[in-house]
């Protein structure tokens, strides 16, 4: 049974009805799905919803110009392709955003099959996304997400694991580093080589160097025999050193030559041995902290340290707390032997508004144990909650956050300005008498926020806003 290869995506951005027509209809007969918007806003609305493999955007449009546009995307987005087509009139923009990073430019009258081209070849150059095939998600498969921020780390990733550069991965605990390095293997040449793991904060340092490097029959009391190290046994393949942080200074030193040198010299040998390993190493610690402080080499962070991926924490990627949730009791539920199908729709809430300290490894520690006492096919709320045992985070109303925010606001523009109001209303661009009604609807009295006022003092600033 033969598979299609999957369509990629396209988000085509151009004021112009007729020119978005077209490019559609030539985009979409080329075999592409494409996805038109007549603005910049509309754009960045389209890209919250589903990310595209690559956007065309058009440099001159209503509001917010094409240059606007790729410069949030490329704080959004870093890996997403763009390309921008120019007036004639508009290209040295168009040079300079090239520069900046756009990935090509194209003048009007466009040349169809230069699009065309270009578009291939900057498809080629950035990672599928999670909308390909099932074959080439295999290398992810373990990793649930809809997060558009998790899209782009997970393409981040795919573009890396082409290299044998080392990747450092940082996180929280419990976000997922150890699945991401592994899917990063799988995704490289290597996944055929083995995978290998060691956490260096939970090895005794008398036993991580042994573990790490190897030993010779007799280099110490208790080697009986020759032990092949972890470099040795992940050859050709790819070494995760979890927590890298809690490595012991003198093992800094050891660790720096094997990469240096890509050879070991296991403990008790006057003989090294090359190594071919690819290295990812992960931490949740400050690095440049532990740097400053004299705890960690500066020159092994920057062996270490080619590609940084960044994994969010389990709050900023709110949207997938229900999948991973549903994701985890499914298989559990296979594991137990049970007949829980699922969420009470106040128990999801609940999982959902949870503050989450401990990431995705806290909420497959909740699933677990609510899935082990449920006895109904629908699991509740109570046992969610029983399971949680910390407060659900706050979420407002609109209305509530907007008043909330607006008086934060107020309050830092009235420190700032030492509590002039004038000075305040400036800064909000906002006229006196609107700003004026604003601090009446908070009830804050510009002359409090003085460096000099008494406290508890009563103010002539509050008297003016009255009057105003």
């Amino acid at each position: 049974m033969t598979t299609t290869a999957p369509r990629a995506r396209l988000l085509v951005v151009d004021d112009d009805a007729d020119m978005l027509r077209l490019l559609a209809m030539r985009l979409g007969s080329a075999g592409y799905q494409v996805t038109s918007v007549g603005s910049a806003e509309a754009a960045l609305a389209q890209l919250d919803i589903e990310r595209p493999q690559l956007v065309l955007s058009d440099v001159r449009l209503p509001g917010r110009d094409g240059l606007a546009l790729f410069d949030e995307i490329r704080v959004r987005h870093p890996s997403l392709p763009v390309i921008l087509l120019t007036a004639h009139g508009t290209i040295p923009d168009a040079v300079e955003a090239t520069a900046r990073g756009v990935f090509t430019y194209l003048t009007k009258p466009y040349d169809a099959k230069e699009l065309l081209e270009k578009i291939a070849q900057a498809l080629a150059l950035s990672a599928p996304t999670s909308q390909s095939s099932h074959v080439d998600e295999a290398w992810r498969s373990e990793i649930v997400s809809r997060s558009n921020r998790m899209a782009d780390l997970l393409a981040e990733a795919r573009m890396v694991a082409q290299s044998d550069a080392s990747v450092l991965l940082r996180g929280d605990s419990g976000t997922g580093k150890e699945m991401l390095a592994r899917a990063i293997h799988k995704a490289s040449a290597r996944a055929k080589r083995p995978f290998i793991a060691v956490n260096c904060g939970a090895i005794p340092e008398a036993l991580l160097e042994s573990e790490l490097f190897g030993h010779m029959k007799g280099a110490f009391t208790d080697a009986v025999a020759n032990h092949k190290g972890l470099f040795q046994a992940a050859d050709g393949g790819t070494l995760l050193l979890d927590e890298i942080g809690d490595m012991p200074p003198a093992l800094q030193v050891k660790l720096l030559r094997v990469l240096q040198e890509r050879a070991v010299r296991p403990l008790g040998s006057s003989q090294s041995l090359p190594v071919d390993v690819r290295i990812v190493s992960a931490t949740h610690r400050n690095l440049e902290a532990a740097m400053a402080e004299g705890q960690f080499r500066e020159d092994l962070y920057y062996r270490l340290n080619v590609v940084t991926l960044t994994l969010p924490t389990l709050a900023e990627r709110r949207e997938d707390i229900a999948l991973l949730a549903n994701h985890f009791l499914a298989r559990l539920a296979a594991k137990y032997g049970k007949r829980s199908s699922g969420f009470a729709p106040e128990a999801l809430k609940a999982l959902t508004m949870s503050a989450w300290p401990g990431n995705v490894r806290q909420l497959y520690n909740v699933v677990e144990q609510v899935c082990a006492l449920s006895t109904t096919p629908l699991v509740s709320l109570a046992l969610v909650q029983r399971a949680l045992r910390t407060p659900s985070v706050e979420v407002l109303s609109f209305a509530d956050a907007k008043q909330r925010f607006e008086r934060a606001y107020l309050v830092d523009l009235l420190k700032m300005t030492d509590g002039n109001a004038a000075d305040a209303a400036r800064l909000a661009q906002r006229n006196r008498t609107e700003f004026y009604r604003l601090l009446q609807k908070h009830a804050l009295t510009p002359g409090l926020f003085k460096s000099d006022a008494a406290p508890g003092a009563s103010d002539a600033g509050g008297d003016a806003v009255a009057e105003e």
